[in-house]
């Protein structure tokens, strides 16, 4: 709890979202009201209202909502694939550390944006199903880079030659000792993870591959840029949603001491 304190910015859009969600949560986000359309921020509707009299505010609190569920999801899938291969490859050494180093470096070569794209392409009616699976295809090679790399500098430490001399299998000292000092550096990737899925999500919706239910950010934007000079408040409401929440993500993970060991293995 003290570690969230300390995080003013994620803690806050918690809060926010929250609040927004309590209020708001019973309003549909596809319900449209065409004498409101593009309607400027008034009382009842403090974010105004964007195509066909929609309510911005109940339409950003359910996209932030739903994009910040499939971003922790892919972030965990992504934590609990890519964490234990990575040590694991490390200490295990020679074809098996090779496969996953080139296999890594061969995924964070090729753009995720690129891949959603043409997975997305074959598919009818896509859900953020099909978004979750084709983001975790790629989310897990962060996170075992990071694991290789920090492993390749625990398996020489001296707690673990101590623990290998006291007759400590190399499994439990693998469970025991190097995964949980990999947690430090490991937790700056869960929220550059998470960052990253709320930016793709939202630009795939934006150009036209997102959920058929509407309910993204990246629609937000889409109506904003169509309605740029008659409703410049659809476009600000947008962007400064995908920027809060995606900078809030960015922030909830990260630890003095995580980001710096983040840096030196990047």
């Amino acid at each position: 709890m003290r570690a969230l304190l300390r995080r003013p910015l994620p803690l806050a859009l918690v809060v926010l979202l929250a609040a927004m969600v309590a209020m708001f949560g019973h309003h549909s986000p596809t319900r449209l009201d065409p004498s409101l359309a593009w309607a400027p921020p008034t009382y009842d509707r403090p974010l105004g209202s964007g195509e066909g009299g929609v309510d911005l505010l109940s339409l950003v609190a359910h996209a932030e909502l739903r994009g910040i569920v499939l971003a922790v999801v892919v972030a965990a899938v992504g934590f609990l694939l890519g964490t234990p291969l990575g040590a694991a490859a490390a200490f295990a050494r020679g074809p098996f550390e090779r496969a996953v180093a080139r296999t890594c470096d061969l995924l964070q070569a090729f753009p995720t944006f690129l891949l959603a794209l043409v997975v997305l392409s074959a598919v009818h009616t896509p859900t953020r199903w099909h978004l979750g699976l084709v983001f975790s295809l790629t989310a897990w090679a962060p996170f075992a880079r990071l694991a290789l790399a920090q492993s390749r500098v625990l398996r020489g430490a001296a707690f673990v030659d101590a623990s290998i001399a006291l007759g400590q299998t190399p499994p439990r000292v693998f469970w025991h000792h190097v995964l949980p000092n990999l947690l430090g550096v490991v937790n700056v990737q869960l929220g550059s993870t998470g960052s990253s899925i709320i930016v793709s999500e939202a630009a795939l919706a934006f150009v036209g591959f997102g959920p058929r239910d509407g309910v993204s950010l990246g629609n937000v934007l889409d109506q904003g840029v169509a309605s740029m000079l008659r409703a410049p408040h659809v476009l600000a409401t947008g962007a400064l949603a995908v920027f809060v929440t995606s900078a809030a993500m960015l922030a909830f993970a990260r630890s003095p001491r995580g980001a710096r060991q983040y840096q030196k293995d990047q």
